[in-house]
């Protein structure tokens, strides 16, 4: 049972650091709610114990202070629809006599939402002062923000210097991630596949490093791989490639053969004449495509490879897309790496997705719930799987 769980937050105001940076349109209407509700079931822990919540987030990045677009007033009716029926109320600043009354007013069962934290350039310093002030309004620290646990900020981790140890924890969502990040980084079911997939190998050479010791195959897709390919000589037309990384791919391929880790390439390629949704396209071998053209996506025999590789697996991890999905005619390969997930999990495999693009994908197919776990902490599980110590969570750990 975690600490959280058998927590009890009557009578208790819980000052939560909440990852509220969702995208909004010109209307400033959320377009994509998945951030707050996922951390619905920690808010509502502690309302239904008794307590109440102050929640603190930043939203965007505001370069000059205060900013409306960025205001997270335009948050507050749908965080009332989430609620259901709770009383919310917003605080002007997150700091200062408005935001220490009305958290001093706060009574049992109800929500004050703080605006925006990154107002204040000290949030990002971590600056000491700035996050006494904000430890000020509640007696309990609760970080559910994986989002934001990669970064040193006063509201993710300086602040629970100010907590003692059993009055700091995490919420739901982020012992969700810590503990399954920490399933698959350090006692993950072999066969162990991690899919890594995207544009660039210098975005995710640290992370492709730190799993050679420990994954027992690695699908390489999406634009990185046809660096993997020029270096090894071979002609890749237009394709993308990272011309100073190919010697680094080169030694990525060199210790995974005397690792005995298999790496998995796209054998052929969906091309194209153009970057564009109008392209003409055609199917060819990764390592042999024309001048002029590029691949923009994993041909069927490199899904028919992938897919029996994931269904072979015991844990998955899926870092990147397999082509620019964005665009309906180089879908296919992401979507087949999707689907063949699913069907991994359900067959028993422990599943684990995370990145932007991953989890956009996964959404975009309706498969979220056919997976074992949808990371909602982009950069922050980057790093993690990069093996460095994330201090939102280093923080609330510490004693």
């Amino acid at each position: 049972m975690s600490f959280f769980s058998t927590y009890n937050f009557s009578a208790k105001k819980a000052l939560i650091r909440v990852d509220f940076n969702v995208p909004l349109n010109e209307n400033f209407e959320i377009t994509d709610d998945t951030r707050m509700t996922a951390t619905m079931p920690t808010i509502k822990k502690i309302l239904a114990d008794g307590g109440s919540v102050i929640l603190m987030s930043h939203l965007g990045r505001p370069k000059d202070g205060p900013t409306d677009k960025y205001s997270l007033k335009h948050l507050v009716i749908h965080l009332k629809t989430l609620l259901g029926d709770v009383k919310v109320d917003f605080a002007n600043d997150c700091i200062g006599q408005e935001a220490i009354d009305k958290s001093a007013a706060l009574q049992s069962g109800e929500v004050l939402l703080l605006e925006n934290l990154r107002f204040y350039k000290e949030e990002e310093k971590g600056d000491n002062t700035f996050a006494e002030k904000l430890s000020k309004l509640g007696n309990v620290y609760v970080n559910d923000a994986f989002g934001t646990a990669h970064r040193a900020h006063a509201s993710t981790a300086v602040i629970a210097d100010y907590f003692p140890a059993d009055k700091k924890m995490f919420g739901l969502l982020m012992e969700a991630e810590v503990i399954s990040a920490e399933k698959v980084l350090h006692s993950a079911e072999k066969p162990f596949t991690a899919i890594i997939g995207g544009a660039k190998v210098s975005d995710k050479i640290l992370i492709i490093e730190n799993l050679l010791n420990r994954a027992t195959d690695i699908i390489i897709g999406g634009g990185m791989a046809y660096t993997f390919w020029k270096a090894q000589g071979k002609n890749i037309g237009n394709s993308l490639c990272e011309d100073d990384r190919m010697p680094l791919a080169l030694e990525i391929l060199a210790k995974a053969k005397s690792l005995g880790v298999n790496i998995h390439l796209p054998m052929d390629s969906t091309i194209a004449d153009k970057f564009a949704a109008d392209a003409q396209t055609t199917n060819c071998e990764s390592y042999g495509i024309p001048s002029g053209w590029m691949g923009l996506d994993i041909g069927q025999k490199a899904v028919d490879d992938f897919k029996e590789v994931i269904l072979n697996s015991k844990t998955i991890l899926w870092n990147g897309p397999m082509g620019v999905f964005e665009m309906e005619k180089f879908q296919n390969g992401t979507k087949s790496i999707a689907l063949a997930v699913a069907e991994a999990t359900s067959k028993g495999a422990f599943s684990l997705v995370g990145g932007g693009d991953s989890v956009a994908a996964v959404n975009m197919f309706h498969l979220a719930d056919k997976v074992s776990y949808v990371s909602t902490g982009g950069g922050a599980m980057l790093e993690y799987f990069e093996g460095k110590e994330l201090p939102g969570i280093a923080a609330v750990k510490k004693v």
